[in-house]
């Protein structure tokens, strides 16, 4: 589940980091090399993939706050966009170790100043720590070493702060150090630092004395000034420090440090996460067990009053309702009385959020049990901003997902505005904008905070040559991810199969839709997991084989690396315990490669599907017979040092095979204790190598598409040339090279993953340990020209033929501009749809084109324009005319001689439509009738016509009309009149004239 993903992580980035202490010593750059402006970005994953336990708000500004991270460096807040940006992209290959950031202190008088205690490790494979401080909110920085080491990354890392700066007097700084190293203080504003001596418990706790990771001290918590005992310019009196010590860990200075004694009455056995002073004049505590960010099964909350000197013990959970430690803790700075505080490592089913508006006396929880398993909430998540934060899973009441989060060690309210809370999380920044609905009864809307943060560890980059996706990535923590558009987050990461990190992922040169990953199944959670996902889409879809390779006594817990012959007929697995193994049918079967030591390097030639090379302690390898076995070449001067690459004295190797030519490839990596280091090359399949003498020391190499002009591709390497340690490229085969980033983009280790993309010149992907995956392209590339595939193509105007036409285009870096027909353009959408590098031209488009070539013109945002040739024709058969017989007729409207008129008709293949007078339509069945070919014309129907001619139009189905006149006559005997005489008389009305 979460905690076991988060756990594997954390040793999987350790481990990285281990390899990256090679290289700590190398003498400071004498001059530089040649170098080209690149534009730098990060491929989004939206929500960031690694732990934040810090995030620190100014006091005295609005909206500037500071996100730090375990080993990607520290970021700062943008309110215009909602967004982080990173402020230690100038961290480089040397001083990697200043992107561990152990605390972060933004100055409250002084707004523009912002500190950073930076080191990743404590133990014996980093180097010293150091203070960082800038002057321009971390735009650029200046360093002070320190004389021990500083633990970004060690246990206790979401503790806080360690490092403050006085509210009243902001030269004078303090910081709580690890390893037995105690309280240190600088008056200069961080220039210079002195230890404390006065202050004399430098912690006892020690999370795990039997681990090299966890044998040291974690040292002093956090440290919290009392505002109100100075004034602006006069140093604060009273400041607590909080100690890693369960027998007495909170210690309290009223005379600005220079005596300490420890706070009478304080509770024991458990240590202090943090401590916040409340303008009422408590100071708030978080306790738990352990220190984080993976342990802590029980805690407490307490305050302290610091007038009275008593101690109330508010914890929100006593009892068994408390099976973990209390890390988070944040107070409203509008509304002193409310406290926030959040579990640390509650893990099921979820992390629990507390809230109080009486100072403790009473908590709410942000969820609580209902009937059992179901559970209420106070709470909506919203995760449209990064959608993979499901990890794949249907979410549960026992098990939701997305989780509120895990290893909560820091949570904060912004001190400007009631509503804005964050907290940091083992993969992501949650917040929210709505914080006192909880206090009215509504819902808290928690959503992604974390746009611009990547923290990822990238242990694999493929860019294959077809399909929609130019990236795919391999990571820790968080699988990987597939990604059709780099600014896009995606919405899901790898699953079937499902785990937390896939360390090594490889395609088909030659079908570059059949890929291979590998990672760890956690088989105690689902027992049928596999470590092996295979996809024959190109990632869009994976599913397990059904086995994995098996020495008879044991299954191999899996990692390591895999290698995909060109064809994708063989898949070769240099397992991480049991040896190399190979698959010639798919993953369902697996027989042990010999010859081979386990352990080795592998790669694929990209061209011979038989061959594989494979490298182990400075012997290199070569298969024939698609890994079934391996013989060694004579190739020699390799460094014979393990190559695994995890420990600190084996050699970081990269070995690839470049596509399109057979038994060429490249070999870099090598160490200084040895004095083999650099880059290598051959062309005859691993028989002999020549080592380039242009290049000093070197990690990584990568393939992309060739320069123009050019036909072999172009190389990318993390390397040391010219004594300048940097990203190079060369375009011609390693006879020259240029550095493509600067010193404001060195990301720090780097040396985990680099691929060039083989359809866009000048790209090139770096996959870094904590910086997640950058992607960079030239600022003024080559106006390469953009191409499509088919540059021909048929279209059938018949129905039931109309098909879509589908083309590829290879851009190069360029963009789709407009499609033309001659002078008319096509309307996207409409007439024709753009889905990654693919073109649909829409047959409702074609289907109103003129039979011949139609020839549509695609231009492009740079280079020349392309043409596909449509041949369109018709082959549906040509449309008969039906008949009508006869196609005259006659019609007495006499009574007597009335008589229907039949009409046959010959339809040829067609059928009747209509039977129009004029405009008026016949109505079928009452004006006429049908049987089968035969029309009759109703007398009904045409006695109620004029005489003279009425002319009925026949229509059909397809053809022209037909006509029939029909002659109305009315040959009834015409009616004679009867007469009367006279006509005319007279009449008198008197009486005796009357007659």
């Amino acid at each position: 589940m979460i905690r076991n993903r988060i756990r594997k992580t954390g040793l999987l980035v350790l481990l990285g980091a281990m390899v990256g202490s090679l290289f700590s010593a190398f003498p400071a750059t004498t001059h530089a090399a040649s170098s080209e402006p690149y534009t730098w970005k990060s491929v989004v994953t939206g929500a960031g993939g690694g732990f934040v336990p810090g995030i620190i708000f100014n006091q005295s500004e609005p909206n500037l706050i500071y996100a730090r991270t375990d080993i990607g460096g520290a970021y700062r807040w943008n309110q215009a966009t909602s967004s982080w940006t990173s402020i230690s992209d100038s961290v480089g290959w040397v001083d990697w170790n200043k992107n561990g950031v152990d605390a972060l202190a933004t100055d409250p008088i002084d707004p523009n100043k912002v500190y950073m205690a930076t080191g990743t490790y404590t133990n014996s494979w980093d180097n010293n720590g150091q203070i960082m401080r800038s002057n321009d909110r971390g735009n650029t920085w200046q360093t002070t070493p320190l004389p021990f080491k500083v633990g970004g990354n060690m246990p206790g890392r979401s503790a806080g702060e360690r490092l403050v700066i006085d509210p009243n007097k902001n030269n004078i700084l303090f910081f709580g150090a690890r390893s037995g190293n105690g309280l240190w203080k600088s008056t200069d504003s961080g220039v210079t630092w002195a230890k404390v001596t006065s202050f004399t418990n430098v912690g006892t706790y020690i999370q795990n004395p039997t681990l090299d990771y966890g044998n040291d001290l974690v040292g002093l918590s956090w440290i919290t000034f009392d505002k109100s005992t100075g004034t602006l310019g006069n140093a604060t009196q009273t400041i607590y420090v909080g100690v890693a010590d369960t027998a007495s860990s909170v210690y309290r200075s009223t005379d600005g440090g220079v005596t300490w004694t420890a706070l009478a009455g304080q509770p024991t056995g458990y240590l202090p996460h943090h401590g916040v002073l409340s303008s009422t004049g408590d100071l708030y505590i978080t306790y738990s067990n352990g220190v984080g960010p993976y342990d802590g099964s029980k805690g407490e909350v307490w305050k302290y009053n610091k007038t009275s000197g008593a101690w109330t013990n508010i914890s929100p959970s006593t009892g068994t309702d408390n099976w973990y430690g209390f890390g988070g803790l944040a107070l409203d700075a509008q509304n002193p009385n409310t406290v926030m505080v959040s579990s640390l490592n509650a893990w099921w089913p979820d992390e629990v959020i507390f809230r109080s508006t009486n100072g403790g006396a009473t908590w709410s929880r942000i969820w609580d049990w209902g009937n059992y398993p179901e559970r209420t909430y106070k709470f909506s998540m919203d995760i449209t901003a990064a959608p993979w934060l499901d990890h794949g899973t249907t979410s549960t009441s026992l098990d939701p997902s997305p989780k509120l989060g895990w290893m909560m060690g820091d949570l904060e309210i912004d001190p400007f505005n009631s509503n804005r809370m964050m907290y940091g999380t083992g993969a992501t920044i949650y917040g929210s904008n709505n914080l006192t609905s909880w206090d009215t009864g509504g819902k808290v809307n928690i959503s992604v905070m974390a746009k611009g943060v990547e923290e990822t560890a990238v242990l694999g980059l493929i860019s294959p040559p077809t399909g929609t996706s130019h990236l795919i990535t391999a990571l820790g923590d968080v699988s990987g991810f597939r990604h059709e558009d780099l600014s896009v987050a995606p919405t899901k990461f790898q699953t079937s199969p499902s785990w937390a990190t896939t360390m090594s992922i490889d395609y088909a040169e030659l079908s570059p839709s059949f890929m291979v990953r590998v990672g760890s199944a956690d088989k105690e959670k689902t027992l049928s997991m596999k470590s092996i996902g295979i996809s024959n889409d190109g990632g869009v879809n994976w599913y397990m084989p059904n086995s994995e390779p098996s020495n008879g006594t044991k299954t191999t817990v899996g990692h390591g690396q895999v290698a995909v012959s060109a064809s994708g007929n063989s898949i070769l697995w240099s397992t991480s315990d049991i040896g190399v193994y190979y698959s010639k049918t798919s993953g369902n079967s697996w027989t042990a490669s010999t010859g081979l030591p386990a352990g080795a390097k592998v790669a694929s030639d990209r061209v011979n599907a038989s061959k594989f090379y494979g490298f182990f302690a400075g012997v290199f390898y070569v298969s024939v017979d698609g890994g079934v076995t391996f013989t060694a070449t004579s190739a020699s001067g390799f460094p014979t040092n393990n190559v695994a690459g995890l420990q600190p004295n084996e050699a970081q190797i990269s070995m690839k095979a470049v596509p399109g030519i057979e038994g060429d490839l490249w070999f870099a990596g090598g160490n200084t204790t040895e004095n083999k280091y650099g880059l290598w090359h051959s062309t005859n399949s691993g028989a002999s190598f020549t080592k380039l003498s242009n290049v000093q020391e070197a990690d990584l190499i990568g393939y992309g598409m060739a320069a123009p002009g050019q036909t072999y591709m172009a190389l990318y390497t993390v390397a040391k040339i010219d004594g300048v340690r940097g990203v190079f490229r060369s375009d011609d085969v390693g006879a020259t090279w240029v550095r493509i980033n600067d010193g404001a983009h060195q990301y720090a280790k780097i040396n985990m993953a680099i691929t060039g993309d083989p359809r866009i010149y000048g790209r090139v992907y770096l996959g870094t340990n904590g910086r997640g995956t950058l992607y960079a392209d030239p600022v003024n590339p080559p106006a390469t020209g953009s191409t499509i595939t088919p540059t021909t193509a048929s279209f059938d105007k018949k129905t039931v033929n109309q098909a879509d036409v589908a083309l590829t285009m290879t851009l190069n870096g360029n963009t789709l501009s407009t499609i033309k027909n001659g002078t008319a353009t096509l309307v996207a959408g409409t007439d024709y749809t753009v889905s990654g590098s693919t073109v649909t031209i829409k047959k409702s488009y074609l289907a109103t084109q003129a039979v011949g070539t139609t020839t549509l013109t695609f231009s492009f945002s740079a280079g020349a324009a392309q043409s596909l040739a449509v041949t369109v024709t018709d082959t549906t058969t040509p449309v008969s005319n039906s008949t009508i017989t006869p196609t005259t007729a006659s019609f007495d409207k006499k009574i007597a001689n009335q008589a229907d008129i039949a009409v046959t008709m010959t339809l040829n293949g067609n059928t009747l439509s209509t039977i129009k007078n004029g405009t008026a339509t016949l109505v079928a069945g009452t004006d006429y009738t049908v049987s089968g070919s035969t029309v009759t014309i109703k007398k009904s129907y045409l006695a109620i016509q004029a005489v003279g001619t009425t002319t009925l139009t026949f229509s059909f189905s397809a053809g022209a009309t037909q006509s029939l006149a029909v002659a109305v006559t009315d040959t009834t005997t015409p009616v004679s009149n009867s007469t009367i005489t006279p006509t005319t008389a007279s009449f008198d009305k008197k009486t005796a004239n009357q007659a």
